[in-house]
């Protein structure tokens, strides 16, 4: 099954080893995500090496391996969903308009823990418990 990964679970998997980096590498799944969330990970990455206690090097060793997981669209690919997205995300959290216009790119479901894709819906939406159950 395709699932489109969002941010807040690929920062979960670099901090801890958790139920997100076991979901990443269980193979059960093929995880999708935007170009977005590289550049909001690695925005991140000072808090996320405090938080996880690693090194530079150790957080994209581990980034690394996470992106190996994961296939990046390419923003020309959403780019036509964007404005169905943003009418969806409009009221809701517009940041997050595409990750929708991803999962319907690719017409799949969201992985997530963030609460404001579960106000939407037009996109099927996972929580990390949901996914953990499946593997």
């Amino acid at each position: 099954m395709n699932v489109v990964v969002n941010t807040n679970r690929i920062i979960a998997a670099l901090i801890k080893n958790s139920i997100s980096r076991k979901i990443l590498f269980s193979g059960k799944f093929i995880f999708i995500t935007l170009d977005l969330s590289k550049k909001e990970t690695e925005k991140y990455k000072n808090h996320i090496i405090k938080k996880a206690n690693i090194s530079e090097n150790e957080f994209y060793k581990l980034l690394k391996a996470i992106f190996t997981r994961i296939y990046v669209l390419n923003d020309v690919i959403i780019e036509k969903y964007m404005d169905e997205a943003k009418k969806i995300m409009d009221n809701i959290d517009k940041a997050d308009a595409p990750f929708i216009a991803a999962a319907l790119a690719v017409n799949s479901p969201i992985w997530s823990d963030d609460k404001h894709f579960q106000k939407q819906h037009k996109i099927t939406v996972f929580k990390t418990e949901d996914l953990n159950r499946l593997i």
